[in-house]
This record gives structure tokens, sequence and C-alpha cells, in this order.
């Protein structure tokens, strides 16, 4: 049996919609599982692709699904609230939700910085910084692609510490920075870069959130300057008005 009723009343598209909904919402497809194909979907309910597309397209609009060009449509996973606030910490973050963390290194350097991290960072653009890039990972799924960029000459060996402690926070006490609240915080969505698009395994068509942020220590001086690469699919941002 497919299911649906003709002359009820009830557009075809409307009860398939309803159908899909049902099976997700009691848990009978997981999420990010992928959903049959149009023309599988087609055959179940007897109907042609043009009415499973506008059920498709119902389903969308609830944020029960998401579809991939070339992929297919794939259950929505639930998203993590991550909340940016005065002190915002990623471990501290993931605690609140109860998600196990894992962070992987990909690369540290000493460099020059480009002219908008010295500018941020307070630094001239002959001084050093550290940049490190990594991947973070929460309940076995990818984050975000962060960069992050720290004064060499004031936190001399920090790509060491980092990579021992996993956590900027533990990192900076190490070197004396008890503290630091976020300065600046700017987001916008916007494709991904060819290499961030490949270390997330994620679609280059659909926008990532960006996040530039500024930490500064107690005294208004600035510790780390950051971009990070949400993935829009896990993760949504929530502003904090007060710690």
């Amino acid at each position: 049996m497919s299911g649906i009723e003709r002359g009820r009343g009830v557009a075809l598209w409307s009860q398939i919609g309803d159908i899909l909904a049902d099976d997700i919402l009691k848990g009978r497809v997981r999420q990010g599982e992928q959903l049959p194909s149009a023309h599988e979907l087609a055959e179940r309910f007897g109907v042609n692709r043009h009415t499973v597309r506008r059920a498709i397209a119902a389903l969308e609009q609830r944020n029960l699904v998401r579809t991939e060009q070339g992929r297919g449509t794939f259950v929505r996973e639930h998203t993590l609230d991550y909340a940016i606030s005065r002190r915002t910490r990623f471990t501290q973050n993931m605690r609140n939700l109860n998600v196990d963390t894992d962070i992987e290194f990909l690369a540290d350097t000493r460099e020059h910085p480009p002219a908008a991290v010295a500018e941020a960072l307070g630094l001239a653009r002959h001084e050093y910084v550290y940049r490190i890039d990594t991947l973070s990972h929460a309940d076995g799924h990818m984050v975000d692609h962060s960069t992050a960029y720290f004064p060499a000459a004031r936190f001399a060996g920090l790509p060491a510490v980092y990579r021992r402690l996993q956590s900027v926070t533990r990192t900076l006490a190490e070197f004396g920075v008890n503290d630091y609240v976020r300065k600046h915080t700017r987001v916008s969505a916007r494709l991904p870069e060819a290499e961030t698009a490949r270390l997330m395994k994620a679609p280059a068509n659909r926008p990532v959130l960006h996040v530039q942020s500024i930490n500064a220590d107690t005294r208004g001086v600035p510790v780390q300057y950051g971009i990070t690469r949400f993935s829009g699919d896990w993760v949504q941002l929530v502003l904090m008005a007060d710690d």
C-alpha cells in the first residue's frame, strides 16, 4: 500500500510529504540518512516525479531534509547551538551541549601575517605570528575548519603547547593569560574556499558560516585573531548579550 488516498481533497504531494515527515520524526529514517531517489519514491507512491519533488520541497521548507546537488536528499541532523559571547570558548560550548569533541591539527607555521591580521593584532608587518590550522569534530561530525593567529614574540613556542593541551584557553593560561574576552566578531555566509570544502568534505556550492574574531586579554591587548568556517548544516550561532 502506498499510504496515500486519491480524491479526498488533499494534494498527493502534501500526503507524501506528511508520510515521509512521519518516518523522519518517528526515527524510521535516521538523521543523516539518504532518502530514496525521486524515481524510487515515485514508484512507491504510484505518482510522477514532479509530485515527489513537490513533497521533498515541502520537507525542505519544514527543515526536515537537505538536498545536495548531484548526491541526493538527506535527513537533516540536529544543529548545535554555538554561543558567541564576551567569553567564547569552544570546549565549554561543546561541554554545555554534552557532545564529544576532537581537534585535528593540520599545520602550524611561523610567518609574517597578512595585513588585516597584523592590524587586528596590533603588530607591525615585519613581526611574526604563529598560524595554526585545525579541524574540529563533535560526536564524529565535522564542525569547523579554523585558522588561528597568535603574536609569536609574546607566545614563544605556543604551537607545541597548543598541540599538547588542545585548548586555546589552557594554552594562553600557560603564558600567563588567565582570562581573555571577545573584542570583535564578524559573521558572514560565503562559499567555502576549495581547501575548506575538501577538508570538510562539503559541496563547494554550499555556504559556510564564516566567523572572524579577535580575542584580547583583560588589558585590551589582542592575543588571538581567528577565522572559523562553521558547517551550516551542523552549527547555528547564538549571540549572547552577556555571560
